[in-house]
Order: C-alpha cells, then structure tokens, then sequence
C-alpha cells in the first residue's frame, strides 16, 4: 500500500508548478534585459528575445497545464539547446562549486519529458477543456 496513493495528477501539478516557474524566471531576463544577455550568450539579441518568449510562455502553459505537451516538448528543446552548448560549445562541466554545471539542465529535461510522456493529468486546463483524457 503506498502512502500517497491516488495523488498522481496532484504530484503531476506540482511538477508542472515548479517546473513553470523556473523556466518563466529564466525567461523574464531575456525578455527585459536582452542585449545584455545576448551578450553574455553570445546571440543576437532577437534571439534571445524569441528564446526568452518559449520559456516564459512554455512556463505559463505548463503551470496551467493547457497544451502541456507542447508546452513541454518546446521546454525539452529547449534543455536540449541549452545542454548542448554548456556541453559542447562552453565545455561547463556537468558540475562545479563555483558554477552551474549541466546538471541543472539535465533534471529540468527529465521532468519536461515526464509531461511530454504521461501529460498535464486531471488539475488542468487541458482536463477541464476536455484536451487530456
């Protein structure tokens, strides 16, 4: 017997919750302050406006679980993006006391594939507009 059986969609809510709001803090900053992020990227600073558009966007579906899947799948390439270039653009470790290593990026990918796989669950707007089973 689990302890906390039959919460599945409220631990699926909370997932989406956290999840949400890191990506719409990380995408404020594109958005308010972009040349100096695309500075600091190394991109144009369109770019990092469109970037900080999906994250901020993506985050906000997520969190009202309303086109989660594809809220999620743009949060996943987005991870992917990132991992890449920490990976093999900045050579970031995978982590490091004085840094953020691609750790970070690595278990914001998984819970992004969670909800591309299994979805928003039954606290959603997409349960209440009939858009998840």
């Amino acid at each position: 017997m689990l302890l906390f059986e039959g919460l599945g969609d409220v631990g699926l809510l909370v997932l989406r919750f956290f999840l949400g709001i890191i990506f719409i803090y990380h995408g404020m900053p594109k958005l308010t302050a972009s040349r100096t992020m695309a500075k600091g990227m190394g991109w144009s600073s369109s770019s990092v406006v469109l970037l900080g558009l999906v994250e901020f966007l993506s985050g906000l579906a997520v969190i009202l679980g309303f086109y989660t899947e594809i809220a999620a799948l743009l949060v996943a390439i987005v991870m992917l993006g990132a991992l890449f270039h920490k990976m093999f653009k900045w050579n970031i470790p995978f982590s490091a006391m004085d840094k953020t290593g691609w750790e970070f990026d690595l278990i914001l990918l998984g819970a992004a594939i969670v909800l591309l796989f299994v979805g928003a669950g039954s606290i959603s707007l997409d349960a209440l507009f009939g858009l998840w089973p």
